[in-house]
């Protein structure tokens, strides 16, 4: 899949990682958009970010979420019906989180991995297609369910 921009987004704990990420994959030669936030010292709610991230991620595009430890900005994220959000911890995660969930965006945690391992893991998310076949049957499943009320 031919990739037209990166958005990527964190909370006050992830903005470090954020930022270093932010570098590296320009530096690759990647468009990076970033949605904030701006700043590591003014605490901030991760689900802000998730909600951004939403509203801009489209067709041809992926998300890179960071909070502290990636959970609750990923939970967050997945309350939207365009986002399968994979929180990874290293390559293995990233590649199946493409391979088999077709996963559009990838979080992390600030505190719980290194800028190396991120960057690693971010590259080979980038790198990996969705297989198909029985995983588009699951992933088809995933759909947002309505409540019987």
């Amino acid at each position: 899949m031919q990739i037209d921009k990166i958005f990527i987004a964190s909370d006050h704990a992830g903005f470090g990682l954020k930022k270093e990420l932010k570098n590296s994959l320009s530096n690759i030669g990647y468009e990076i958009i970033d949605l904030g936030t701006d700043d590591a010292t003014t605490s901030v709610d991760y689900p802000d970010f998730s909600h951004k991230m939403a509203k801009n991620l489209d067709d041809n595009c992926y998300g890179i979420l960071i909070c502290g430890t990636g959970i609750g900005i990923s939970i967050a994220a997945n309350r939207h019906a365009n986002i399968r959000c994979a929180l990874c911890h290293d390559e293995f995660t990233a590649r199946l989180a493409r391979q088999h969930n077709d996963a559009n965006v990838i979080a992390m945690g600030a505190r719980t991995i290194g800028t190396g391992v991120a960057l690693d893991m971010i590259k080979v998310f980038l790198n990996t297609e969705f297989e198909g076949g029985r995983h588009e049957r699951r992933v088809k499943k995933i759909e947002p369910q309505k409540e019987n009320s």
